[in-house]
């Protein structure tokens, strides 16, 4: 089976766009992978068409040859979004590969060790403050964090993540605080007292209403540097989080957060290839290693989260993209030995569901994988032709002046 034609599609997915790898092979069989270009990384719908066409007329099943073929032919500016482009192109082969086989893509993994997987509820209140257009109902003050914890607690999850967040004096005016991604631009990213006494509000009040027996993930980002991380983790050590998720260039200094902290700490989302974690490793920076597959490559990440378990460290992937990433996720998820939990997206734009041909099914905040050949979901042409693509969208939409 044979690669007859590698292209790109896109739609409108609220505030941001979804993009999508649709691999043709010339028994008619489809492979396709989600990839994402509005998280920091614009053109990589460029770099996958110009990579394939070296992957067109090879054979589906070797993807471990194509993809270092690949590397080596882009060796001189490996990484980035040439980083993101192979990784793309590696999950359609798989998925591609999986369906001429007949089998799920857990089966060429090694086989899946679970059947349902543990998921948490990912930007808790984050999607209703930020883009209240297209997350219903919208968050405006701190008794809308408390209503969406019991909202989490009454739906069965069990676990939820959520991001900085100030308010005015009287707990409203509910505003997004990311300076790591220019939101106020603050380039020194430091973290004030009003910062730190409003995310204390914040927590308390999904705490109150989520109740005792959920969990609570905290996600810096990129918001602070190593000295401004540790005033907040002083001042939130009192409360009962799973984790705190920080990103950090410096595997050193993400390794002193980590000694000093009263809270797991789980890093290394943006992270593309095994090299780039392996420092991470070897500093014994974080308690759990997250991995974003569609970045990477699921056959990649795989690799990555060996070298994690030869570390004692799990790993988490990284999503928060439309279904068919979901799935692909979850495949990662359920044939990775060393799992944690997996992050999904339960807030939804409105016309999410109509673009694949299925959608994950989560029940009792886990996801049960099925046996379907593939990903098990497919996108739908006539659905996002029927959404076109925006111009300005994503990260890079943040914070933009008019």
């Amino acid at each position: 089976m044979k690669v007859t034609s590698i292209e790109t599609l896109s739609c409108d997915a609220g505030w941001r766009n979804y993009h999508f790898v649709k691999l043709t092979t010339d028994t008619g069989i489809v492979g396709w992978s989600e990839f994402d270009e509005g998280f920091g990384a614009p053109g990589v719908s460029a770099v996958i068409e110009r990579l394939s066409q070296r992957v067109v007329g090879q054979e589906v099943g070797s993807h471990e040859r194509i993809y270092a073929e690949l590397y080596c032919a882009t060796r001189p500016a490996a990484g980035g979004i040439v980083a993101l482009g192979l990784g793309a192109i590696e999950n359609a082969l798989l998925d591609a590969k999986a369906k001429g086989l007949g089998v799920p893509v857990y089966e060429l993994l090694g086989g899946k060790v679970r059947d349902r997987i543990r998921v948490y509820w990912s930007h808790c209140a984050t999607w209703r403050i930020n883009h209240p257009t297209h997350y219903a109902p919208a968050i405006t003050d701190i008794g809308g964090v408390k209503a969406l914890g019991q909202e989490v607690r009454e739906k069965g999850f069990g676990a939820l993540k959520t991001n900085i967040f100030t308010y005015d004096a009287d707990g409203r005016n509910a505003s997004g605080w990311r300076p790591g991604f220019g939101v106020p631009f603050e380039p020194g990213v430091n973290v004030e007292r009003s910062v730190v006494r409003n995310l204390v509000r914040h927590l308390e009040a999904l705490r109150e209403g989520a109740g005792p027996d959920v969990d609570i993930l905290l996600d810096l980002n990129f918001n602070a540097k190593t000295e401004g991380y540790l005033k907040i983790l002083r001042a939130i050590a009192h409360l009962d989080l799973f984790w705190v998720e920080i990103d950090s260039y410096s595997p050193e200094a993400l390794g002193l957060i980590r000694r000093l902290s009263p809270h797991p700490i789980s890093s290394c989302e943006t992270l593309l290839g095994l090299r780039e974690f392996l420092p991470y490793f070897r500093e014994q920076a974080m308690d759990v290693a997250i991995i974003d597959v569609p970045w990477n490559g699921i056959w990649q990440s795989m690799k990555i989260a060996a070298a994690a378990e030869a570390h004692e460290v799990n790993v988490a992937p990284h999503n928060f993209y439309g279904h068919l990433c979901t799935m692909m996720n979850a495949h990662f998820a359920a044939a990775v030995p060393n799992l944690r939990i997996m992050e999904t997206d339960i807030d939804r734009i409105a016309w999410d569901h109509e673009l694949f041909d299925r959608v994950p099914e989560i029940v009792d905040g886990h996801l049960v994988m099925s046996d379907r050949p593939g990903w098990g979901i497919e996108p739908i042409e006539a659905a996002i032709r029927a959404h076109p693509p925006k111009g300005p969208a994503g990260l890079l939409n943040y914070g933009r002046k008019p």
